[in-house]
């Protein structure tokens, strides 16, 4: 299943080179443009320029509108897709491949303030080892195409904060917005600064390490994480590779399952 792509000055190094729309839409100056029915619009470009949408997406662009502006294929479905959260996915030669739609666009409300956390319990002496050697079962929620899970991440002094995130094997990291840093008890001082390109252009993001990430009763250390700001990931969040490539995963996408297995 191919998501978004997230990677420091390049996009991947993969045959397929995945866009991220999800919710980082840049705020823009448009002069007026023609208003169009989004679902004809995409039908008129499928045909026009080959790629491909489920039939489930394309219903949910059905009696909406959007902007229709005179440019290149990929700017252009970039405008008429603003009010949706979408994905792009490209093929190596620069041409569009597939348009996932994971739903409509809602205004991002930011979190409320971090409540003050009690001192974390200590660790138990049937905690489960760092190393997972069974079958993890994982339940997912639908959002549109993509499927979502709940997971407990760990930052410094034990502070836990239970998130549900994008599953996306495009992305390279864990991404997670800024507002976590605090929550988790880490400190910005020790996050390396880094501009990272998603498909709107470069963004600022701090680069650092979790302490752990719980996929249930199972715990995995020492997990790379990107923290980018709240308003561009629009209140979401990404389960990416660097904690997905440690384990043969498959996505049962009709049971809503995600199935990880040690390598």
């Amino acid at each position: 299943m191919a998501h978004s792509s997230l990677r420091p000055h390049r996009l991947r190094q993969s045959r397929v080179g995945i866009l991220m729309s999800l919710a980082l839409g840049l705020c823009m100056g448009h002069a007026a443009a023609e208003q169009v029915d989004v679902a004809q619009e995409l039908e008129r470009l499928m045909t026009q320029h080959g790629f491909k949408m489920k039939p489930a997406d394309l219903d949910q662009t059905r009696d909406k509108q959007g902007r229709a502006e005179d440019t290149a294929l990929l700017p252009r479905l970039r405008v008429l897709l603003e009010g949706f959260d979408h994905i792009i996915v490209q093929s190596p030669g620069g041409g569009v491949e597939r348009v996932l739609i994971l739903g409509t666009k809602v205004p991002y409300t930011p979190p409320p303030p971090a409540a003050p956390q009690s001192p974390p319990a200590p660790e138990t002496t049937n905690a489960t080892p760092a190393n997972p050697t069974s079958e993890i079962v994982l339940d997912t929620r639908r959002i549109g195409s993509a499927h979502t899970v709940s997971l407990t991440l760990e930052g410094e002094n034990g502070r836990r904060v239970q998130r549900s995130l994008l599953v996306d094997t495009g992305a390279d990291y864990v991404v997670l917005p800024n507002s976590l840093i605090t929550q988790l008890g880490l400190s910005p001082n020790k996050l390396r600064s880094q501009s990272v390109q998603t498909a709107n252009g470069n963004v600022d993001a701090s680069l650092g390490t979790l302490p752990a990430v719980w996929l249930k009763d199972q715990r995995v250390t020492g997990v790379a994480v990107a923290f980018i700001d709240d308003g561009r990931l629009g209140g979401n969040a990404l389960l990416g590779m660097s904690l997905l490539s440690r384990f043969k995963l498959t996505i049962e996408d009709q049971q809503n399952r995600l199935r990880l297995n040690k390598k």
